[in-house]
């Protein structure tokens, strides 16, 4: 992952609303949910909740795919796993001189 892809996820998710959606995504599973859905579980007006999810997707960290006259919405795993992954890839590296293992358990490979 490169430094901007790393930024323009941590940006999709620096408000506590579009951190919201994003674990509701997460917690739904690879089904998804649709739009009705989502704002059913947070409460987020739809228009607001549009807003949202257009960041969340431009930072790669939600996936929509049309279903007839619905969209369904998915949080991206591998993109999440990256964006840990890459944040913690060097934890611990001043105190030890070595990462300590942490990164390992997102999925960081070497």
């Amino acid at each position: 992952m490169t430094p901007d892809l790393a930024a323009a996820g941590f940006a999709a998710i620096g408000s506590e609303p579009r951190l919201a959606v994003l674990k509701t995504l997460v917690r739904a599973g690879s089904d998804g949910l649709n739009i009705a859905a989502i704002q059913d579980r947070t409460g987020i007006a739809q228009s607001t909740l549009a807003h949202h999810l257009k960041s969340l997707v431009a930072g790669g960290l939600v996936r929509q795919e049309r279903r007839g006259r619905e969209t369904i919405n998915r949080a991206d795993y591998d993109q999440l796993r990256s964006l840990a992954a890459y944040i913690l890839a060097e934890c611990c590296v001043d105190e030890n001189g070595d990462a300590c293992g942490v990164g390992a358990q997102v999925g960081v490979r070497a």
